[in-house]
């Protein structure tokens, strides 16, 4: 759409200058009256500024109040017309100082009205000066001037002003025009410069990754929306913030040459993000750098892909040497067990050979236990897919916790707590597969917690299509290098077992198609979430099923 000249923009500003003004030629008048010899009444002069104020107040209050700026323009021009005829003749007509009122209204006619207006203003400006001085020379109203020209003089006197108004009608209204043309060519210009801009701001916000500007100093000086949302921080905590100290790591330089690169940061919750950056210069036209410009995209799920298709190879491959190792060492280990059994018959051993007796039976012992451990690892697994209560599931187990021999103790000095948001959570699992992963993560919990006690808490509630089973504790939690590593063989925290206690469950969920993630901080606990699928409804539930036991035989 065109631009057009704004006047009510230059009536806004007429209200104001004419206070202004007002006031300034009453400072003048009164020095005059003062300081001069006069025939000014002062308190017929002050009488005339006063008026004036209070049109001038009025015309503030009209602008406020109407919207139509051409009609304003008009009674103010008329208005001031008169006023300044009126304040001519009180302070001497001929002998006035204030002949120059009539050039600024003329003026002001010409930036607010039609070209015509300003000659109508310098007529009505010629006619109110004219008829001032000839009233007042022919006596018809009384004279306040001093000075008494002849009848020529007078006529010189009106025919110069004019044409002087005349001229002043005609300049002033070219360049009233060219101001006109100026200020809507500055208005399509400023809307081209405002579309530019609105749309330099839209595609930055629409990028899908982050960005971030900082100048040659590092500071930040614009972040988009994305980038707000990857860092999860807002603008006020960012701009003017040196972008080294929102990344962990070093980032990339322009300088060097790697422009790009990998960095973590922190959200203010804590959750440690990685990112891929980029950086490139911010530079102007002539190619004079004035910053840097970094672009950057959230890896963190894709690294932690990788981290799982490396902790699944890995897993994969423990688990055929764990079935080799297990099948090369279980027949000799039972010759080996049978043989001290049976010299642990023998009635003349002395102590130190019976205690050396004892040491070989428990020590073969945990050693079967360890390669029970590495066959149940390696083990195919073969689910039995049925439709099972999880509820059910999680009360046997906690049940057996508390009374189980070897955890008896330990659960004495735990709280156990249980939060069931349903009385029933049916999902199409293996029972006893399900209840073995339950049970190794309530065990590792009691085993945090078996110094100075705690609390336990397991909580089971709906998360739209899957249940959602947490174990919490209050134990001593677990560092960020142990829990990037946590599901994987060997792993063991507690100093006792083989540490294959949650690969075992990470692999019996990913059987079932189910997921499992752990949240923790040294000294605050942790939380251990697993994801089962809901049991599906009707016709829904036979597919499912047989989707989920073939992929478990597989």
């Amino acid at each position: 759409m065109a631009a057009e000249f704004d006047e009510r923009a230059w009536l806004a500003w007429l209200v104001k200058v004419r206070i202004i003004i007002i006031t300034f030629l009453l400072g003048i008048g009164l020095v005059i009256v003062r300081l001069t010899r006069t025939n000014i009444e002062q308190p017929l002069f002050v009488s005339v500024i006063l008026l004036w104020y209070t049109l001038a107040v009025f015309f503030l209050v009209l602008y406020t109040l109407v919207q139509d700026a051409k009609i304003q323009a008009r009674i103010q021009v008329l208005t001031d017309l008169a006023m300044c005829t009126v304040l001519i003749y009180v302070t001497g007509g001929i002998d006035t100082s204030f002949n120059f009122l009539y050039p600024l209204v003329i003026i002001v006619a010409s930036i607010l009205l039609p070209r015509w207006w300003a000659y109508f203003a310098a007529s009505l400006s010629f006619i109110g000066f004219g008829a001032v001085l000839e009233l007042s020379y022919f006596e018809v109203i009384r004279s306040y001037s001093i000075t008494r020209p002849d009848i020529k003089s007078l006529q010189a006197i009106i025919l110069i002003n004019l044409f002087a108004y005349l001229a002043i009608a005609y300049l002033s209204s070219n360049l009233s025009q060219k101001l006109r043309q100026v200020d809507v060519q500055l208005q399509d210009k400023s809307g081209a410069l405002e579309h530019l801009q609105v749309r330099h701001e839209n595609i930055i916000h629409s990028l899908r990754g982050g960005l971030i500007t900082t100048g040659l100093d590092g500071r930040i000086t614009l972040i988009n929306t994305p980038g707000k949302i990857l860092l999860e921080r807002d603008s006020h905590e960012l701009i003017g913030k040196q972008v080294d100290e929102i990344f962990l790591d070093r980032l990339p330089n322009v300088d060097s040459y790697s422009l790009t690169g990998e960095a973590r940061s922190r959200t203010p919750d804590g959750t440690e993000k990685t990112f891929g950056i980029t950086v490139s210069p911010l530079t102007q036209p002539d190619r004079t750098a004035i910053g840097y410009v970094y672009t950057f995209d959230d890896l963190t799920d894709i690294r932690r892909l990788e981290r799982e298709v490396r902790m699944r190879d890995r897993l994969s491959a423990v688990g055929r040497m764990a079935a080799g190792i297990a099948h090369e060492i279980r027949n000799p280990l039972s010759s080996i067990a049978g043989s001290v059994q049976v010299l642990s018959k023998i009635s003349d051993l002395n102590e130190e050979q019976r205690t050396l007796v004892d040491i070989v039976t428990r020590e073969s012992e945990r050693l079967n236990h360890i390669i029970s451990d590495f066959l149940i690892y390696s083990r195919e697994k073969q689910m039995k897919i049925t439709q099972v209560d999880l509820n059910a599931l999680l009360d046997d187990t906690l049940t057996l916790l508390k009374n189980h021999p070897q955890q008896s103790e330990a659960a004495t000095r735990v709280e156990i707590s249980k939060k069931y948001a349903v009385t029933q959570a049916m999902a199409l699992v293996d029972g006893d597969r399900m209840k073995q992963v339950f049970w190794n993560l309530s065990e590792n919990a009691l085993r945090a917690m078996s110094n100075k006690g705690g609390k336990l808490t397991v909580t089971l509630e709906g998360e739209d299509k899957d249940w959602r089973i947490t174990f919490a504790d209050t134990g001593n939690g677990i560092d960020q290098i142990h829990l990037e590593k946590i599901f994987e063989p060997f792993q063991s925290g507690f100093g006792v077992g083989t540490g294959l206690g949650l690969a075992i469950v990470y692999q019996i969920l990913h059987a079932h198609g189910a997921k499992i993630a752990v949240h923790s901080k040294p000294g605050r606990g942790a939380e251990f979430v697993i994801r089962v699928r809901k049991m599906a409804q009707h016709s829904e539930t036979r597919h499912e099923q047989a989707a989920i036991a073939g992929g478990a035989g597989g």
